[in-house]
This record gives structure tokens, sequence and C-alpha cells, in this order.
């Protein structure tokens, strides 16, 4: 198998994956208040969407270089 062969294989497993999830969820902890010794936190929930476009060109990319990768082999 060759590289760009399994390039495009790794294109297409994200961009699958990306359309299916549409989004990472992450909590980051925040100081509120810090007065001495007394310290407030809270934790805050944050999410990063991931754009369709963005999944839908990395799954299309993928085939495309599939394609290419597989005719492209010499005989």
């Amino acid at each position: 198998m060759n590289p760009a062969t399994l390039i495009g294989i790794l294109l297409i497993v994200a961009g699958g994956i990306a359309l299916a999830v549409k989004g990472i969820s992450y909590t980051t902890e925040e100081t509120i208040l810090d007065i001495g010794p007394i310290e407030a936190t809270a934790e805050t929930e944050r999410e990063f969407a991931i754009p369709t476009w963005a999944a839908a060109l990395a799954l299309g990319l993928g085939v495309v270089i599939v394609i290419v990768g597989v005719r492209g082999r010499p005989s």
C-alpha cells in the first residue's frame, strides 16, 4: 500500500467520524475568586464544532486520493 492510499484512507475515516460526531465537547476549570487561601472555581463546558463542509471536504478528498493512488499504481 503506497503512502497516498494510506493518507486517503485516513482522510475518509476522519471525515466520516467528523460527520457523525459534529463536534467535540470539553470542560475547563476557571478561577472565579482568589482571595488569599480562599479560592472559588467553576467548571465550564465548551464545545468545538466541526464544520460540516470541512468534514465533507476531508471525506471527498480522501476518496479522490485513494482513487488516484490505486489508478497510479504501476502494473
